[in-house]
């Protein structure tokens, strides 16, 4: 009777647990979130091949050998174990190799900065983390929104990630990594949705008052309708240029949904060049404010600290 209410309460326990995975990491839609969940299963069970028979053992040594038990009294007649050696030693050492395998593959085949191997061009979309919202400028279509990404499915995406001041991470649990914002430099991150869809994004950084708020929709459609919707975008909204985005970059929290209809050129590099504006410390020459028309000297890119001419 014990062992079937404990089999009962363990399968209930599981059932709510896996209830939460709908969504997240273990729910993916595209092909990085695919190969993470592998990563995530794989690591999972290698390590419980050492923790569970510890559990185990722990368990079982603990009730055979507790106080009233005079005859499992525990007198060892040895000093030393040549297989109890091997065993503790052996097995977990076997399983740490074989990790640091998977972390080294994985981790070179999953570099947010190394683009996705597909037949299909990739489309570039550069976001900008503000307080306490996120601007998506989509470059080669001359559109932005706020708080929505829209993408086409099966069409590799190409972000580029900066921030207006406070430090983010964009996050798209169902389609992979996330990788940091920060102000002054940008960084990279290749994801692809293989099925539409519309998936949760958010700051996995806490960032201040508004942190809460600050999420938007990831609606994966056909290439079509994409198509449509950014024909459609171009009527009816505001050009965002350095007056409007000034406005737009103050705090606000649970900002809705904005869309412009055209965009300044090169407002993402004046983001992220605009606190270097007046002194360029690389190569000991000014930067212009316009980046991109006129300037002079080298103008690096930061990617994770380090600078690209």
């Amino acid at each position: 009777m014990f062992i079937r209410s404990l089999r009962n309460a363990a399968l209930s326990a599981a059932v709510l647990a896996l209830a939460g995975c709908d969504g997240g990491v273990l729910d993916p839609k595209g092909q990085v979130g695919v190969d993470e969940k592998s990563l995530i299963i794989i690591s999972t069970v290698l390590m419980l091949l050492v923790v569970i028979p510890v559990i185990v053992m722990t368990l079982y040594f603990a009730w055979k050998y507790r106080e009233g038990r005079e005859h499992e009294i525990y007198a060892p007649k040895w000093a030393h174990s040549t297989k109890i050696e091997a065993t503790v030693w052996l097995i977990p050492v076997v399983i740490v190799v074989i990790l640091g395998v998977i972390t080294w593959r994985s981790t070179h085949s999953l570099d947010p900065y190394k683009p996705l191997e597909h037949e299909r061009e990739p489309l570039t979309v550069e976001v900008v983390s503000l307080n306490w919202k996120w601007l998506f400028i989509y470059p080669e279509q001359g559109i932005a929104a706020v708080n929505e990404l829209v993408i086409p499915t099966n069409v590799p995406v190409n972000f580029k990630i900066t921030s207006e001041s406070t430090m983010n991470s964009f996050f798209i649990p169902q389609l992979g990594s996330q990788i940091y914002s920060m102000a002054g430099m940008e960084t990279k991150l290749h994801l692809i949705a293989n099925e539409p869809g519309t998936f949760e994004g958010f700051s996995a950084n806490y960032s201040g008052a508004g942190f809460s708020g600050m999420h938007f929709e990831t609606k994966a459609v056909d290439e079509a309708v994409f198509e449509r919707w950014a024909s459609d975008m171009k009527q009816g909204h505001p050009t965002l240029d350095s007056t409007r985005y000034a406005e737009l970059a103050k705090p606000s929290e649970d900002h809705p949904v904005e869309y412009f209809s055209a965009v300044s050129d090169g407002l993402f590099h004046q983001i992220m060049f605009k606190y270097m504006q007046h002194y360029n410390t690389w190569n000991k020459a000014p930067v212009h404010q316009e980046m991109g028309h006129g300037a002079t000297g080298m103008h690096p890119t930061m990617h994770h600290g380090k600078a690209e001419e």
